[in-house]
């Protein structure tokens, strides 16, 4: 079974855009970066814990991720986006998909264990 991540990127997109477009220059770049973790990441990470992802869809939520943060900073420069991005304690998108699938299995292990005793 295969993943497409195409339509979860496009709705980062729109939804960061949007913020961006709201909020502008205005709010911090704090602001910005908390409004996108807390709102937008979710929607890009919807679901994606139950699949065996490809290095290709991995790097390609990457590629967005880091896409929104060089427009964020207004810059390029990739080492400048990774200090940026761990002086506001924003984790990498490989980091956040591996948080993901370990509360996910822990929570599925914790379902069978509990079916198995309860005879299910």
């Amino acid at each position: 079974m295969r993943c497409s991540v195409s339509h979860a990127k496009r709705l980062f997109y729109r939804s960061s855009n949007a913020i961006l477009g709201k909020v502008g220059r205005h709010a911090s770049e704090e602001v910005t970066l908390q409004l996108v973790k807390s709102k937008c990441t979710s929607m890009l990470l919807y679901g994606l814990e139950c699949f065996v992802l490809l290095k290709s869809d991995v790097n390609s939520i990457g590629f967005a991720v880091m896409r929104f943060l060089m427009k964020l900073f207004s810059t390029s420069n990739v080492d400048v986006i990774n200090d940026c991005r761990s002086n506001f304690n924003f984790l990498l998108h490989s980091e956040m998909i591996e948080i993901r699938k370990a509360k996910f299995e822990s929570k599925f292990n914790m379902c069978n264990s509990l079916m198995y005793y309860f005879g299910l």
